[in-house]
């Protein structure tokens, strides 16, 4: 109708590649063949287009590192620049007011407090891109594994919404190789620019991903049923103090930190054995940058049943992960401000420290702050267990 109102010669939309919008762009395209509107489709999300990305014999990537290669030897194209002026259309067109969305969330206000920590829109993603680059690409290799600093970009919401075109991006960034001073981590950022178009191609070419295993041995895991445990980790409230505080981050800014993604992810599906699944549904709704291509993608590789996924019996231990990530507890002293006054030796295994300590920090395990949920050593050995049971499948 609004192609007709406008009498359009052609529509022009960024090319999405999930399931549902390659089905909606397809939609649009057989309904404005009928009034003879052409569809011109360009492909600004990615780096490249999933279905222009093969191996030698032709067949899909199923393994980053050779992905990467061909990625990254294949010449980005080059961004084109913003136009100077945008001649608006002269009529008036029938529209809705946005307010009358109601987008806005209410009761709860899920978003309270979001615009302290984001700057929507292509400034607040072109001024967050320059700072980044200004104060953390040289120390990215070491520093994006530390929750408690300021070392990764943040960039991957204003991806999400449109705001950054990752061409832009990659060309920014690829002078940067140059320089001794940031080299290493410059390829490293880029690298992970490329496991986003390694979560693309995969969803574009395996569509189920986001509901089934990939790796097809996976079907017959036993995974288990606990809507407390669920719960649990969901708010927080496991007594792993990393994980409780990457789950309030992410509940609070709607993102957490990649390496508390992946403590929390395997703590979910391995020390917990709740299908991730789950998981993906919490963090689609929890995230602000919810790509359903890097959010399936990630977590079928957390729980080892993805494409190049890390292999099962890699099972994050929180606490050495907290000891080593955030290794002055900085991180978990912002996010879990009930135990912040234990002295950091025993900040990431409470349930470890003397009575006297606790009580010293004003600290009642099992009220004022939870009893590790499980054990981390028995579910370890409950989760491989449950591994051998599908191994030979």
């Amino acid at each position: 109708d609004l192609a007709k109102q406008i009498d359009a010669a052609a529509v022009y939309v960024c090319r999405g590649y999930e399931p549902f919008v390659r089905k909606r762009e397809e939609d649009l395209k057989a309904a404005l063949d009928e009034i003879g509107v052409e569809i011109k489709r360009m492909a600004g999300r990615l780096l490249i287009d999933p279905d222009a990305v093969r191996t030698k014999t032709g067949d899909v990537y199923k393994v980053y590192t050779p992905f990467w290669r061909s990625v990254s030897a294949s010449g980005i194209r080059a961004p084109v620049s913003a136009p100077s002026s945008i001649k608006p259309f002269a009529k008036t067109i029938a529209s809705d007011k946005l307010a009358d969305w109601k987008l806005l969330p209410t009761k709860p206000n899920w978003a309270k407090g979001f615009d302290e920590v984001w700057s929507p829109g292509s400034a607040g993603a072109r001024h967050r891109l320059t700072e980044f680059l200004d104060t953390s690409i040289a120390d990215y290799f070491e520093s994006r594994n530390r929750p408690d600093l300021p070392g990764t970009s943040r960039l991957s919401p204003h991806f999400h919404h449109g705001e950054l075109s990752p061409a832009r991006v990659w060309h920014t960034v690829l002078p940067m190789l140059e320089d001794k001073a940031t080299a290493t981590g410059a390829e490293t950022f880029l690298k992970e620019l490329v496991w986003r178009e390694f979560s693309y191609h995969l969803l574009f070419h395996f569509p189920h991903l986001p509901e089934a295993p990939f790796r097809a041995q996976f079907a017959g895991f036993p995974w288990r049923t606990d809507d407390a445990a669920l719960k649990a980790w969901q708010r927080g409230q496991t007594g792993y103090p990393i994980v409780d505080a990457g789950m309030r981050e992410l509940w609070a800014t709607g993102w957490m930190h990649n390496r508390v993604r992946m403590i929390v992810g395997s703590f979910l599906t391995k020390n917990l054995l709740i299908p991730w699944q789950d998981g993906e549904a919490w963090f689609w709704d929890c995230l602000v940058d919810a790509d359903l291509a890097s959010n399936s993608a990630s977590w079928q590789w957390v729980s080892g049943s993805g494409a190049d996924a890390a292999p099962y019996f890699r099972i994050f231990n929180p606490v050495s992960q907290s000891e080593r990530y955030d290794p002055d507890g900085a991180y978990i002293r912002k996010w879990v401000p009930e135990i912040a006054d234990l002295p950091t030796k025993a900040l990431h295994a409470p349930w470890e420290a003397s009575e006297s300590v606790l009580s010293k920090a004003g600290i009642e395990l099992g009220k004022t702050y939870p009893r590790p949920l499980v054990d981390h050593k028995q579910t370890r050995q409950r989760a491989l267990d449950a591994y051998e049971t599908i191994k030979k499948t």
